[in-house]
């Protein structure tokens, strides 16, 4: 498919499968236009605001100043083991910065607890009048292998996805349409810049991704990126096979990003027709598993983090933060101690129509047992 279409599909799925609620009626923002100093943050969708917009996705170089946007919880080595939803928030809004108390916000969506083969994990819905189900980390990893043990969904039109999104649009992907269960899609973006031939790689050979549990890994350098499956290295990019030839600009994923787990329907009448093609086609609604179920689904095991900072941090650093530019092409990014803690919106206080606005954006976290 042409990658235009599926960068078109990415920003639609985002505005409205995945919509937040305007702090200033038609305050949209891009570098070239950012926000005011009275709803200073860009969003991750694009629009001005304050409190929640703040944090995780909150471009700074959208924002009204650099340091708007609240600073990034720092990496830390992990093992996350997904069926304990204790430390995953259910509405994001309700987020404020804190990554110690929590390693997961939904932002859309919901998921349940099940098993599979025995093992525990969750499952992310897809559903006809929901939409997908999108899983942020509430820190962020600058350079590091991270690993995601994962079941696709099976179904055309439905894609489970395994990415790092930065603040930026630095992005590493691996992306699975339903309809291909043997096969994993690598790929790569800097600064949400779309080439003029797609970064995609297709892996072909794997065991049914449905039936069978698999790691799928990203080991991002600074000087390189692999993508491994189970262990085992299919694809590695250095930075310098990034360079633009026109401009001489390396184009490599190099700002902080968090890690995000979904199921998307890129098969809708919405979507771009590439996007449908490339996803496999329009969503059966009458899939025998879907009526039974009465959803879609892709199962999330666990996510294991590696950091690997280009610098050591100090004991007392917390966070990252962007600075002035170092070239003309990439901000520097500085380890800080700044808080990450900004106040989210609390309902004391608000209007009745605001709340219901507000009440109207939850998502819900559902704990149920449901074998699969």
């Amino acid at each position: 498919m042409k990658r235009t279409d599926l960068f078109t599909s990415a920003l639609t799925f985002l505005a409205f499968a995945f919509p937040v609620v305007q702090a200033q009626q038609g305050a949209t923002c891009n570098s070239t236009s950012p926000c005011s100093s009275t709803y200073p943050c860009c969003s991750e969708y694009g629009f001005c605001g304050d409190g929640y917009y703040c944090l995780g996705g909150c471009n700074p170089l959208a924002s009204h100043t650099l340091d708007s946007c609240t600073a990034s919880p720092i990496c830390e080595n992990a093992n996350y083991t997904l069926s304990d939803t204790s430390r995953i928030l259910s509405n994001y809004t309700y987020f404020n910065g804190n990554a110690s108390e929590y390693d997961w916000v939904i932002e859309q969506g919901s998921i349940i607890n099940t098993t599979s083969n025995g093992e525990a994990a969750i499952a992310l819905l897809l559903t006809e009048n929901g939409g997908g189900t999108l899983l942020s980390s509430t820190r962020y990893v600058h350079y590091g292998q991270v690993t995601a043990r994962l079941k696709t969904g099976r179904w055309a039109g439905v894609v489970t996805a395994f990415i790092a999104m930065s603040s930026i649009k630095d992005e590493i992907d691996w992306e699975f349409p339903g309809n291909q269960t043997t096969t994993g899609q690598s790929n790569f973006f800097w600064q949400g810049v779309i080439p003029a031939q797609t970064a995609g790689v297709t892996e072909p050979g794997l065991t049914d991704t449905f039936s069978n549990w698999h790691d799928f890994t990203f080991d991002w350098q600074p000087n390189s990126l692999t993508f491994l499956v189970d262990g085992n290295a299919t694809r590695t990019i250095t930075a310098a096979d990034t360079t633009n030839n026109a401009t001489g600009v390396v184009q490599f994923p190099n700002t902080p990003s968090r890690i995000q787990l979904s199921i998307w329907p890129g098969g809708i009448s919405s979507e771009p027709q590439g996007t449908v093609q490339w996803a496999g086609g329009m969503i059966n609604w009458n899939d025998p598993d879907y009526i039974s179920a009465g959803h879609f689904y892709a199962l999330f095991q666990s996510v294991s983090v590696q950091c690997n900072d280009p610098t050591t941090p100090n004991a007392s650093d917390t966070s990252y933060i962007y600075g002035t530019n170092s070239s003309l092409n990439t901000p520097s990014i500085a380890f800080s101690n700044a808080s990450t803690i900004n106040g989210a919106p609390a309902l004391i206080g608000m209007s009745t129509s605001a709340m219901s606005l507000w009440l109207g954006m939850a998502v819900v976290l559902t704990v149920g047992g449901l074998a699969l």
